[in-house]
């Protein structure tokens, strides 16, 4: 498939103030920082996810435990998938028991990532709350999924993609906006 550029959504500016509006709503909602971890998922929502822990740190002078979670054989599509899946390390070095739960990710869309990650999670412990954290929510779920906090809102259409750009993979920070034109890669 071809895309073709369509918009901006965030900016490396924006990233920034994002970042910092999703940690003091994080502790705002929470009361603090007591009994909370987060959670990555693997690739972009781990960077997303230290982001947000150093700004926490930044804010409440501690550190927050924090782990990565890849979703890969949780997911409903495994199966019929064609290619070899990109299997990548989960790392959770803490016990999630009676902990709160911020899962962190890039992007929500028909939410079975989060399906996954909420499987993947259950045969870690049981936590005593789950919530999720997304760059950008675009819509179009097929499940009853919604993030508790989120960086944009951005409707699109099914044609259109959102494209996730963070330094730590590809040398920028950006969200862009691509609608798909046909023809083949």
């Amino acid at each position: 498939m071809d895309f073709k550029f369509k918009a901006k959504l965030i900016t490396s500016d924006d990233y920034k103030r994002i970042i910092t509006r999703l940690a003091h709503e994080i502790i705002e909602k929470n009361r603090g920082i007591d009994d909370l971890v987060i959670i990555g998922l693997r690739t972009r929502g781990a960077f997303i996810a230290d982001r947000i822990l150093q700004k926490i740190k930044e804010i409440e002078g501690t550190d927050v435990p924090t782990g990565y979670l890849d979703v890969t054989l949780y997911r409903d599509d495994f199966r019929t998938r064609l290619k070899q899946p990109d299997v990548q390390v989960t790392n959770i070095p803490f016990q999630i028991d009676e902990k709160i739960i911020v899962l962190v990710d890039d992007v929500l869309f028909t939410g079975r990532t989060i399906r996954a990650a909420l499987d993947a999670l259950m045969d870690y412990g049981r936590p005593a709350k789950i919530m999720l954290a997304v760059l950008i929510d675009r819509g179009h779920r097929e499940l009853p999924i919604k993030a508790d906090f989120v960086g944009k809102n951005v409707p699109t259409s099914i044609g259109e993609e959102v494209r996730v750009k963070i330094n730590e993979v590809d040398g920028e920070d950006c969200v862009n906006l691509v609608e798909q034109t046909g023809g083949d890669n």
